[in-house]
């Protein structure tokens, strides 16, 4: 503001300054114009009566020169030498000239002379007629004095406007910065407050508020997480320590201990899938899911699953095909797209009925692979989600089951850049599937 202040205090004064100037000159050329117009129509000049009002005494005043400086004439108060030096008035022969000099009154004072050149009977001379510029000075004094003692006032109000405002603008940032420094562990649930004005400061504080609210919906997925996983992981360590303190009761027989320990290995294999399945699900979260890719061909993925569980399937009386659809390879890590079928078709063996179908499609430059079964398919109420976490078709958790598989699927899927989805098949039973980028009809 100082700066700013100096800028326009700078362009006033020079404002002033040549306006001033202009002024004066102005009136230098119109008194000129009429010593010229009196010296060529009367042999007297400027002792004529008539040139009083020309050349007011102690105001202003003129000369006559010849081409060599003699004084021709001049004003009743000024008989002295030439006004013009030698070389002033060489040029004042050719042109008009402006010329600043001590006052011939008032040495003291500055005086501004103009000088002219004029043909009168038949010969040349120059007009000389000047005047003292104090009041032209005294004013631009008072200018600057004036801009000196009102410039740092107007800078104090300026600031201290400036403060008021920028204070009333900011209230709402503090008030924000003292809610949110209050906002603790346990109070995710507040916002901070915005103002009405609908500005850039509320709008800053709306998408504060945003992220608030993505934040609490993250801490509560988290605190359901842990409390869910608690909970499953409490179900087979009970069942665990049952099967062994069964085992180590005395009287037991081999085959009562033979049970006791399947019953145990089972358990354990459970709670390494859990701590396996709630691994990739913390790593994904975090971002840290690695994938290792390389070119996979669709058709023996879906193979690969059919030899691994065709003899389970065969042992539940059921069967599992692959539909044979072309497609081109894909770009993935096929261990994780394994462990993603593997998923859906011991999904659909647990909970669904009838023939288990492998598909692949290509559709709008994606590949899609299908499991379908031919049971009773998601109830309508759960499709929606089917992929959370440590959800199931079934209120109830029974044994059998951790409600993560799906979930892995999903995470799987977004991994690739993907997604997974979960339909009812109108001709009857589940279809779930994952969706990759890239791939193209064989043959393309």
């Amino acid at each position: 503001m100082a700066i700013v202040l100096a800028g326009v205090a700078l362009a006033v004064g020079l404002s002033f300054k040549a306006q001033l100037d202009e002024t004066f000159n102005q009136g230098l050329r119109s008194r000129a114009g009429d010593v010229s117009a009196l010296v060529q129509r009367s042999a007297a000049g400027l002792s004529d009566p008539g040139a009083s009002a020309l050349v007011e005494r102690g105001e202003s005043f003129a000369q006559v020169l010849a081409p060599d400086g003699a004084v021709l004439d001049a004003s009743a108060t000024l008989r002295g030498g030439s006004l013009l030096k030698r070389a002033q008035l060489r040029r004042a022969l050719a042109r008009t000239i402006i010329v600043e000099r001590p006052n011939p009154f008032e040495a003291a004072e500055p005086a501004r002379l103009l000088a002219t050149p004029v043909r009168a009977q038949g010969k040349r001379r120059v007009v000389v007629v000047g005047a003292g510029i104090d009041d032209r000075n005294t004013a631009l004094h008072s200018l600057a004095l004036l801009l000196a003692i009102g410039m740092p006032i107007a800078l104090a109000l300026a600031a201290v406007a400036g403060y008021g405002v920028v204070s009333a603008a900011l209230r709402p940032v503090e008030a924000m910065r003292r809610k949110a420094a209050a906002i603790g562990e346990h109070g995710a649930g507040e916002r901070l407050p915005v103002a009405p004005a609908g500005d850039e400061i509320a709008r800053l504080g709306t998408t504060l508020n945003a992220m608030l609210a993505r934040l609490q919906a993250a801490l509560a997925r988290e605190r359901t997480f842990v409390t869910d996983a608690s909970h499953e992981l409490r179900t087979p360590l009970a069942i665990l320590k049952t099967e062994l303190e069964l085992a180590l009761r005395r009287g037991r027989s081999p085959h009562e201990l033979h049970e006791a320990i399947a019953s145990a290995a089972e358990e354990t294999d459970r709670l390494a899938q859990l701590a396996e399945a709630l691994l990739v699900i913390a790593r994904a979260d975090d971002g840290a899911l690695a994938l290792n890719r390389s070119t996979v061909q669709v058709a023996r993925l879906l193979d690969g699953v059919r030899e691994r569980f065709g003899p389970r399937v065969l042992h539940a009386g059921r069967r599992l095909a692959v539909e044979q659809t072309p497609a081109a390879p894909v770009e993935a890590d096929a261990q994780r797209l394994r462990q993603a079928l593997d998923n859906l078709v011991e999904n659909a063996l647990r909970h669904g009925a009838g023939d288990i179908r492998l598909a692949a499609h290509v559709r709008d430059g994606h590949v899609e692979l299908h499991v379908r079964d031919a049971g009773d398919g998601f109830p309508d109420d759960f499709v929606g989600q089917a992929f959370e976490r440590f959800t199931r078709a079934d209120p109830a958790r029974a044994r059998g089951g951790s409600g993560l598989g799906l979930a892995i699927v999903r995470v799987i899927a977004r991994a690739h850049g993907g997604e997974a989805h979960a339909a009812n098949d109108p001709a009857g039973g589940a279809d779930v599937w994952i969706e990759l980028p890239g791939g193209v009809q064989a043959g393309d």
